[in-house]
């Protein structure tokens, strides 16, 4: 073998050894990535997570009907899931009696369409307060001195993450005040997580308002984050007339 034969050779097996450590490098990278999403989620490859199913409020509505933006959410909530290689329980709103820790909970809904958001909020995030109703500034969400009224240009969505007592599951609230909201919440969820993790750390509890943008004319995705809520949500009121 000459020179020029063993130095292509020796080039091919270089190259075949860069591409392989790159590969490598590459795939690690990948699983510590995916690793971090579980963790944040408290989704272990295998493990199983409740999603909870709100009820459609509305005239005639059926005690489990979902809307068809819920139905949209619930399949981004489902899709996160199964990239963490976890799977998913759909259990309805007034159905899931069960305690905390166990399984990752995540909620879909307010608390008129959702009794466990309702349960979530009262206890972990007592600071908060979510209101709906037909009347103009009745769909409201209220956490300390600061108000978010859905109305024709924007709608919100309270996110939150509430860790559980000894290091259990976490729960997932995504609180919108219409449809949309819901489902923007969701998808925000599914494209920050990551930033999330890293902001709040993976055992942590937030709050967020996010306000949607002219739902009417963009849908869903036109969506900004309008404040960070953690401080005033876990405070709990002090006085009855705070509480009312």
């Amino acid at each position: 073998m000459n020179d020029n034969v063993l130095n292509v050779v020796l080039g091919l097996v270089a190259s075949a050894i860069s591409a392989g450590l790159g590969w490598l490098a590459q795939a690690l990278r990948r699983r510590r990535r995916i690793e971090r999403v579980r963790e944040f989620l408290g989704l272990p490859a295998g493990g199983e997570c409740l999603i909870v199913v709100p009820r459609s409020v509305g005239e005639g509505s059926h005690a489990h009907t979902v809307t068809r933006r819920d139905a949209y959410a619930l399949m981004w909530l489902a899709g996160l899931v199964e990239e963490c290689g976890a799977r998913s329980e759909l259990v309805a709103h007034d159905s899931a009696h069960r305690g905390l820790g166990a399984k990752t909970e995540l909620c879909l809904g307010g608390p008129v369409s959702n009794e466990r958001t309702a349960a979530h909020l009262a206890w972990g995030l007592p600071g908060a307060l979510v209101t709906s109703g037909p009347g103009p500034g009745s769909n409201v969400i209220v956490v300390g001195d600061r108000d978010f009224t859905a109305d024709q240009e924007r709608a919100h969505t309270l996110l939150a993450r509430i860790a559980t007592p000894d290091g259990g599951r976490p729960v997932f609230l995504v609180s919108g005040q219409t449809g949309t909201a819901n489902q923007a919440g969701v998808r925000y969820l599914v494209a920050h997580h990551r930033e999330l993790a890293r902001r709040y750390g993976r055992n942590g509890t937030f709050a967020l308002v996010l306000r949607v943008v002219n739902p009417e004319a963009y849908g869903p995705d036109m969506v900004e984050l309008a404040a960070d809520v953690t401080t005033e949500a876990l405070r709990r009121p002090t006085t009855p007339a705070a509480a009312s």
